[in-house]
């Protein structure tokens, strides 16, 4: 009883599937219908405006640490944010699925961003990115070992990246479940319990709002940083 209490809470994060066809893709394209067109007039609404402001500050913010060279990235950060920050809001709402919680998802986006920011550095700075590998004033002994251990730390990172989003935004939604089936079983036997936790409930549905933008804002801050190290 309890091991299939435990599978039907986590039967919601399986991929949604209609007549046989997973229906992720369709998830994944959500994101960008939502987004608005662009106006015909001169001035723009108070929406597009908002999120002008909000894009702007953004890669300001993120962008501030690196050089010219990698502000070529912008574009690519700010559509992720927005991608993910979409994604993770969606998943909040009933009858929804939630992309960002399957580890295969966030590794497809972690990997190759990741990599592609050790290219740019073996390709551009060969001995700098090197040198990462291998501290300054290192003891001579020492120095097989920590070639090793920086390589495998390095390897690790994109594996940090996906499992960070996904352990985050799957705990939130466990314990979402976990609380909202308290309350439904309180209810008729204490009412007052099943208030308090209705109401627990809501601070943290507001708590995962927030924890849904600020996963979102740390994966990409994250690959700011590796970027950063490479250029």
């Amino acid at each position: 009883l309890v091991l299939t209490l435990v599978l039907s809470f986590f039967d919601q994060f399986l991929s949604p599937t209609f007549l046989g066809i997973p229906l992720i893709a369709v998830a994944l394209a959500l994101p960008w219908v939502m987004f608005p067109a662009l106006p015909s007039q001169w001035l723009p609404n108070r929406q597009l405006l908002l999120q002008s402001w909000f894009i702007n500050r953004f890669t300001q913010q993120l962008l501030l640490p690196l050089n010219t060279g990698g502000h070529k990235w912008a574009l690519l950060f700010a559509s992720l944010m927005l991608f993910l920050i979409t994604l993770n809001m969606l998943g909040l709402l009933p009858y929804t699925f939630t992309p960002t919680t399957q580890l295969s998802l966030n590794l497809g986006l972690a990997v190759p961003l990741w990599l592609a920011t050790v290219i740019i550095g073996l390709r551009n700075q060969t001995t700098v990115a090197l040198g990462h590998l291998l501290p300054e004033g290192t003891p001579t002994p020492l120095i097989p070992v920590l070639v090793i251990i920086e390589t495998i730390s390095l390897f690790i990172r994109p594996l940090a990246l996906g499992v960070r989003l996904t352990a985050n935004l799957t705990a939130g939604h466990l314990l979402i479940q976990l609380i909202a089936t308290a309350a439904f079983v309180l209810l008729p036997l204490m009412p007052a319990v099943a208030a308090l936790t209705a109401v627990l409930l809501l601070l943290l549905t507001l708590l995962e709002v927030a924890v849904a933008m600020i996963q979102a804002y740390v994966f990409v801050l994250l690959l700011s940083l590796y970027l950063q190290e490479n250029i």
